[in-house]
């Protein structure tokens, strides 16, 4: 088990253990926030005590949890200012993520691999020309997606009839950052490219232009990174406005779908991607279970084969292979 002590603001300290709950036998990791609220309810609370810090099971959060004796006496901390600041603080708003997340450099790139449940999730920014198709298909067969645009995708007036159908159709609608800003290097990915503020900005800025089509951060929670391309530090930053990063599965070449072939050696068809992620299918352990497979509503001009093309027989062969389909903010329940 490991463990982690807190201090807030020198009042006291909090020991957190990141270990396996008993009742689930599954790893659970739990966030500031949840201490705070926990820590607040025992001190006023005599119910379940024993040995000075234990927890009445009934509403307690924390199994693992072991606080330190306070250098104040606990029950004045229950309504001094300093918890009225904690809990108006961002990290108030953190959210806890569920088990069996497959989660990289503070990101969220693969749901519960134990369904075989796939989540499509389609990126945003300068092209749209696969929209209508798309909304279309997905129609047809039923299904959820979630679709993360940029600040400049919400303000394009072209767009706007999209977004809003999009929207009218239940589909989930997140940021993808305002300005499709490059985060790290893709060299040296700990070499950051841009500075906190130049983060919380921009991405605040994501959210005004999403405010437009009705949709606020409170049920926008998730963030999908311009380039897919982020770092532990972007995930922190993100954590720190109350948002979780999300990105797609490797192994499919999904994500390639905005190449052409004046890239050269880059350029990824049509064809080869759909035999990829049906190939990765059949060959890895887990299959396709608990994919966030990323496409791109649209493609630059000069990529002749657009992979809506092969969408709809893409969802039916999925289908027949027993896979279901359900929007990311489904497939990932955080808890509050």
């Amino acid at each position: 088990i490991e463990r982690a002590t807190y201090s807030l603001e020198g009042c006291c300290s909090i020991q957190l253990s990141y270990g396996v709950d008993e009742s689930t036998q599954r790893q659970r990791q739990y966030t500031k926030r949840d201490i705070w609220l926990q820590y607040v309810h025992q001190a006023g609370s005599s119910s379940g005590e024993r040995n000075g810090w234990n927890f009445d099971p009934s509403t307690t959060i924390l199994r693992r949890a072991s606080f330190l004796r306070p250098s104040v006496d606990m029950k004045s901390l229950c309504i001094c200012p300093l918890a009225l600041l904690f809990l108006s603080s961002p990290l108030y708003s953190q959210r806890v993520l569920p088990a069996g997340l497959d989660v990289r450099f503070g990101g969220v790139v693969r749901t519960d691999a134990s369904l075989k449940q796939i989540s499509l999730v389609f990126t945003g920014h300068e092209f749209a020309d696969g929209g209508e198709m798309i909304l279309t298909i997905l129609r047809k067969h039923d299904v959820k997606a979630a679709f993360f645009f940029t600040g400049d995708f919400y303000r394009n007036s072209r767009f706007a009839p999209l977004i809003s159908s999009l929207k009218e159709a239940g589909h989930y609608l997140g940021a993808h950052s305002d300005k499709h800003l490059l985060y790290c290097s893709w060299e040296k990915r700990d070499s950051l490219l841009v500075t906190k503020h130049q983060f919380q900005s921009d991405l605040h800025a994501n959210y005004a232009e999403m405010e437009t089509f009705g949709v606020t951060k409170i049920e926008a929670r998730y963030f999908l990174p311009p380039y897919e391309w982020y770092n532990d530090s972007i995930s922190t930053w993100t954590r720190e406005l109350g948002l979780t990063l999300v990105n797609f599965t490797p192994g499919s070449s999904s994500n390639a779908d905005w190449t052409h072939p004046e890239l050269g050696a880059q350029y990824v068809s049509t064809d080869t991607i759909y035999s990829r992620i049906l190939q990765h299918e059949s060959s890895s352990r887990s299959g396709l279970n608990g994919f966030i497979l990323l496409l791109h509503i649209g493609a630059d001009p000069r990529r002749p084969d657009p992979f809506t093309m092969r969408l709809d027989e893409l969802l039916v062969e999925l289908k027949r292979r027993g896979y279901t389909f359900a929007s990311l903010n489904h497939t990932i329940r955080l808890t509050d």
